[in-house]
């Protein structure tokens, strides 16, 4: 079992194995993201501080309408887990920033151009902040309006921007888009399917692991997405692979696409739940997710842990987890949707 619990948005990962501002440059280098560029947005590469002090970078979408002394709401993005602000985030961030919002679209800690060493590490803590991080930069820009940010999770990140919400009452509304929670897939399988002692050999096993890289200087990774699909992949396999690994979604600094997840970042993911506090956010949630998706169930058991009137599970028919990544051949993105609920909550 060790070698073959699928983990999160990488599907493949192995799961048994103080504001620093910093500055804005503008991106006159080649256009390098999954989709096409917008004519009706300005990008700009930034960097900021996480509180670890690890260095996040991100692309700061713009409207081109926007005036010099306007201050408008704005949204932090990032995911699918193990993907880069060159991919879905970015596709999110663009388009949103074309309905009128500033967005920030950003890779997390220890991936993609951030920084952090081990590369390729997941923290439930760390991801968490690396949120907070991007409201911190956020508030202080100055043409958004700091009582108005809003975040958005995509996939593994879903799960990271609902326990950020939790903890960071700066966030005034919260969209996850096809989420997971990444400590629950973790410790417990897809649909719960681990019990307490395979996750004992689970443990056992990624701790023998830690043993191995300390004395061997060098971190393993997980298995990834194949190089080429043999047809008995499971579909939502097939899924994940048609976007990471085809044009459609490649690109060369995605962990999905092109690299392989630190093994033993499973044990922190592992021991430390997320959605805790989740029933305590006070602030609207809107979770997205294909009525298809093998990851449905996450989202619908966080959305019946919040409380009040502050929720909302939108179901997009007839499409499945990674449709919401970039749309698929069904523009499945309910962008209007998306829109519409900032535009009500960060007013």
């Amino acid at each position: 079992m060790f070698k073959h619990i699928l983990l999160g948005c990488l599907a493949v990962l192995l799961i048994f194995g103080c504001i620093n501002m910093a500055s804005a440059k503008s991106c006159n280098c080649k256009w390098d993201k999954v989709f096409p560029k917008s004519d009706k947005v300005n990008v700009e590469r930034v960097t900021f501080k996480n509180r670890f002090g690890i260095e996040l970078v991100g692309d700061l979408y713009t409207p081109k309408t926007m005036n010099k002394e306007d201050k408008l709401p704005a949204v932090a993005i990032s995911g699918p887990f193990g993907a880069v602000k060159e991919q879905s985030s970015g596709l999110y961030a663009q388009t949103l920033a074309e309905r009128g919002f500033i967005t920030l679209a950003f890779d997390p800690s220890y991936t993609g151009e951030s920084k952090g060493t081990p590369r390729h590490v997941a923290s439930p803590d760390i991801n968490t902040e690396d949120f907070s991080a991007a409201v911190d930069y956020l508030s202080n820009n100055k043409n958004v309006n700091p009582d108005r940010i809003g975040i958005l999770g995509i996939c593994g990140f879903g799960g990271f921007a609902i326990n950020a919400a939790a903890i960071d009452t700066r966030i005034k509304a919260t969209t996850a888009i096809t989420m997971y929670d990444m400590t629950r897939v973790s410790a417990k399988g897809y649909n719960d399917s681990v019990d307490k002692n395979a996750r004992y050999e689970m443990k056992q096993n990624l701790n023998k692991q830690r043993t191995e890289d300390f004395k061997n200087g060098t971190y393993k990774g997980a298995d990834g997405l194949p190089e080429k699909l043999t047809g008995n992949e499971p579909q939502f396999v097939k899924d994940y692979w048609g976007y990471y690994k085809t044009k459609r979604g490649f690109h060369t600094r995605s962990i999905n696409s092109n690299g392989k997840w630190n093994t033993t970042s499973a044990l922190s993911l592992i021991n430390q739940p997320i959605l805790q506090y989740a029933d305590e956010i006070r602030t609207p949630v809107l979770i997205v997710h294909g009525e298809n998706a093998h990851s449905r169930y996450f989202g619908e058991t966080a959305y019946h842990k919040l409380k009040g009137d502050n929720k909302e599970l939108f179901i997009v028919k007839g499409v499945n987890h990674v449709d919401l990544y970039d749309g698929g051949d069904k523009n499945a993105i309910p962008f209007d949707k998306i829109e519409s609920f900032y535009k009500e909550n960060l007013k």
